[in-house]
Formats: C-alpha cells, sequence, structure tokens
C-alpha cells in the first residue's frame, strides 16, 4: 500500500476502473454469446435482433477502450457472415 496520499487515490481509482471494465467486458461476452444462441436457433428475425444489439455493443466497446478497433471490426464481420448463413 502507497504511503503518499495521491498514490492512494490512485489506486482506489484503479480499482473503480477495473471493476467497471470488467462489468464492461462480461457484459459484451453475454451481448456476443446471446447473438451466438439465436445464430444456433436458426430463427432469422431473432438472430438479426439479437446482432444489432451485439453490433451496438461491440461498437460501444471500442469506444469504451475495452476493445480495439481492429478487433471489433473481426467480430462484427465475423457475426454478419454467421448471420448471413441462416439464410
Amino acid at each position: 500500500m502507497p504511503n503518499i496520499k495521491s498514490s492512494k487515490k490512485d489506486v482506489l481509482r484503479i480499482k473503480v476502473a477495473y471493476e467497471k471494465n470488467k462489468a464492461d467486458k462480461s457484459e459484451l461476452k453475454t451481448t456476443v454469446k446471446k447473438f451466438d444462441a439465436a445464430v444456433e436457433g436458426g430463427d432469422r428475425t431473432v438472430a438479426e435482433a439479437a446482432y444489432k444489439l451485439a453490433v451496438k455493443a461491440v461498437d460501444q466497446a471500442v469506444s469504451k477502450g475495452i476493445l480495439h478497433k481492429n478487433t471489433a471490426a473481426r467480430k462484427k464481420s465475423s457475426m454478419t457472415l454467421q448471420l448471413n448463413k441462416l439464410a
């Protein structure tokens, strides 16, 4: 544990950011898993609705700095291909 007051504050600030990022990552993974489950179900309309939510979640993760933009592009491309195969 640090002795300097500003360092103590930094530790608390980092802890809060860590918990927030952890929750955001978990929410992102859940959204993507819901899309995968919808694709496995084979219902196009449900999959499209889940796709929109998943893409939005991926874009928000990029804006929050949780995902790199190229990683997000790869995930969205993969989801789009999965959705198009349902036709």
